[in-house]
């Protein structure tokens, strides 16, 4: 079963957001919390999503997800910023029903694509993926401004902001 995350699934998507870090050989770099998931999806305004797949009324995997927004197309778009199931019950059919619901969702709000990230050395998750029919992006690199850079940067845009 699929179905819209709600506020009782937090401890389980933290869960799921760790094993999916230690998957990816980063699990060093989680810092989110379930307060920190709380309000990102369930807060007053929330700006990310998130679906659960059920089994026998237990938490087997999730999707979350949030909205970005093509110039080209004039539309907005689904970025899946996880996706994960537990290894035990992959093989399935619950990726490939989450996938489904964004698609379904895409489609039904009419927004112009559904696109994500994968590591390069993911070769099930790469083969999954080419079967539903997407396809890499191979012409575009992603850059990430984070930590003390990110903060440089912002207080830089700050000064210069102040002095305008």
């Amino acid at each position: 079963m699929i179905r819209p995350a709600a506020p009782d699934d937090v401890p389980e998507i933290l869960r799921l957001v760790r094993d999916l870090a230690e998957y990816e050989r980063a699990l060093h770099e989680v810092r989110a919390t379930e307060d920190d998931l709380r309000a990102a999806l369930f807060g007053p305004e929330p700006k990310a999503f998130a679906h659960i797949a059920e089994d026998g009324g237990r938490v087997v995997g999730f999707a979350l997800w949030f909205l970005n927004f093509s110039t080209w197309l004039g539309r907005h778009g689904v970025y899946l910023e996880d996706l994960y199931v537990d290894p035990a019950m992959r093989g399935r059919g619950y990726g490939k029903a989450l996938l489904a619901e964004l698609a379904r969702i895409a489609a039904e709000r009419g927004y112009g694509r559904v696109e994500w990230s994968v590591l390069n050395w993911n070769a099930p998750s790469i083969a999954f993926y080419e079967s539903l029919g997407a396809r890499p992006q191979d012409e575009w690199t992603v850059y990430r401004l984070t930590g003390e850079p990110l903060a440089a940067l912002g207080g830089a845009a700050a000064l210069t902001s102040q002095d305008e």
